[in-house]
């Protein structure tokens, strides 16, 4: 029997990120990355802990001398990034930094987003290399994050569902990925009706594609399995480059010290039998369009986080 915890054996072989918007929880498990988004922020928002936040973006906004939309939307951003630089005075790692779901097919507006997060951070005095820009996995944002990908700025592409959209994001050079594991066994099970084991878990099965595909075809972008159900599906996952966790399953891990088996490696990856996928824009939106569970997964995760972030717009326009 092993002392060491599940997650400190999970932290020697993959890189370990914590899936929240609370400062607690990174204390606590001591991750390398931290990702949020605007489910997450909302609920940190209303903690009574992070008033002192929520109440200098207020402050900033209204100094600024902006009214209206236009304060309520420099607030918002505002708190995003201060929640993102707090998390940065906590991890050693990066932060990923979610651009607002209803500009998920703007690719001008994607840019301009993802330009705009970057300068707000250099101005907390935070250098470009440790903020991932989230964008959500449409064509449109795979385009976006080819533009600030070549101007230094690195891309989380989210809400991702498919093979089809891992590979239009290694082409456009993303610099990380967050292939959606959860969300595709929910799908498989509300449609099959059925259980399924950690091993055969669809979504465990997608990542492990996509991670066999970028290691064979040497593509540098990173795979982050995401949005995980139990510790199964994580422990089938062992050895992926980033895995992102939300706090009740890294105690789950910490709790437990049974030996832990590297499940995915480069060289074992390089040996799979997966062909190349040839994609311009018809046939990524073609093979996403045949793929049932990644359209209406990819549909309603935007479709989420646009809820939760008009529930954040709302929560806010009432302190204003």
């Amino acid at each position: 029997m092993s002392t060491t915890t599940q997650l400190d054996q999970l932290k020697q072989i993959t890189t370990v990120v914590a899936d929240t918007g609370d400062f607690a929880t990174l204390k606590q498990y001591a991750p390398q990355d931290a990702t949020t988004n605007p489910s997450l922020i909302l609920k940190a928002a209303q903690m009574p802990e992070y008033q002192s936040l929520v109440d200098k973006a207020i402050a900033d906004g209204r100094k600024s001398g902006a009214t209206g939309p236009a304060l309520l939307g420099r607030v918002l951003d505002d708190l995003l990034i201060l929640f993102g630089t707090e998390i940065l005075k906590i991890v050693p790692g990066r932060v990923s930094t979610e651009t607002d779901a209803n500009l998920s097919f703007n690719t001008a507006a994607l840019i301009a987003k993802g330009r705009h997060f970057i300068a707000l951070y250099q101005q907390q005095g935070i250098p470009r290399e440790r903020i991932l820009i989230k964008i959500a996995s449409t064509w449109e944002g795979i385009r976006a994050c080819e533009a600030l990908q070549r101007e230094g700025i690195n891309c989380n592409l989210t809400l991702l569902f498919s093979l089809a959209q891992a590979v239009a994001c290694a082409e456009a050079k993303a610099k990380l990925i967050s292939p959606f594991v959860g969300r595709i066994l929910d799908w498989h099970k509300k449609s099959t009706g059925k259980d399924y084991a950690p091993a055969e878990d669809p979504g465990v099965l997608s990542v492990k594609e996509i991670y066999a595909y970028y290691k064979k075809f040497g593509h540098a972008t990173e795979v982050m399995g995401a949005s995980f159900r139990n510790v199964g599906e994580i422990q089938e996952l062992a050895g992926c480059d980033l895995l992102t966790i939300s706090p009740q399953l890294l105690g789950e891990l910490k709790s437990s010290t049974a030996p832990l088996q590297r499940k995915l490696s480069p060289d074992r990856a390089k040996e799979s039998p997966i062909g190349k996928l040839a994609l311009d824009e018809k046939q990524f939106r073609w093979l996403l369009n045949e793929n049932q569970m990644a359209t209406e997964k990819t549909s309603d995760g935007i479709r989420q986080f646009n809820a939760d972030a008009m529930k954040l717009e709302k929560f806010i326009a009432a302190k204003l």
